[in-house]
């Protein structure tokens, strides 16, 4: 682990009191943690808009009456197979699955593939999450 710097950072009072508000209605332990954490959220967005290699899971919902739509969810994967790490399939009710598609690659091919999926019709709702492979974030 990295050898901590302390500094010091000055705040308008009222940005104080709301970042105190925060730092306690996340159930941090203290303002460094909770900072710490914003720092690396932000290396994280950078990342993604620069298109380094990043790590990200898309959730789908959908109907999985919709005609040939888990065929079409498999072949999109399929086509993607360098960026789609494992994907996980659930049964919400009677007509409505889940997946999760955990996917690792260029932030252009992952948003690709977000919006790939997200485009066949029986498709309820699909989420992007982005995260980061953790190289920059030390």
């Amino acid at each position: 682990m990295n050898e901590l710097v302390r500094l010091s950072i000055s705040l308008e009072d009222s940005l104080c009191k709301t970042l105190e508000e925060m730092v306690q209605k996340s159930k941090y332990k203290n303002r460094s943690e909770y900072i710490r954490d914003l720092i690396r959220d932000k290396i994280v967005a950078e990342q993604w808009e620069e298109a380094a290699g990043v790590l990200g899971t898309i959730t789908l919902v959908y109907n999985h009456h919709q005609r040939e739509l888990s065929e079409k969810i498999t072949h999109i994967q399929h086509h993607s197979h360098d960026d789609v790490l494992a994907a996980t399939h659930v049964h919400l009710s009677h007509d409505i699955c889940a997946e999760m598609i955990m996917v690792k690659g260029s932030a252009e091919n992952i948003r690709h593939l977000a919006d790939s999926l997200r485009q066949q019709r029986g498709v309820l709702h699909c989420d992007l999450t982005m995260s980061s492979t953790g190289e920059n974030l030390h």
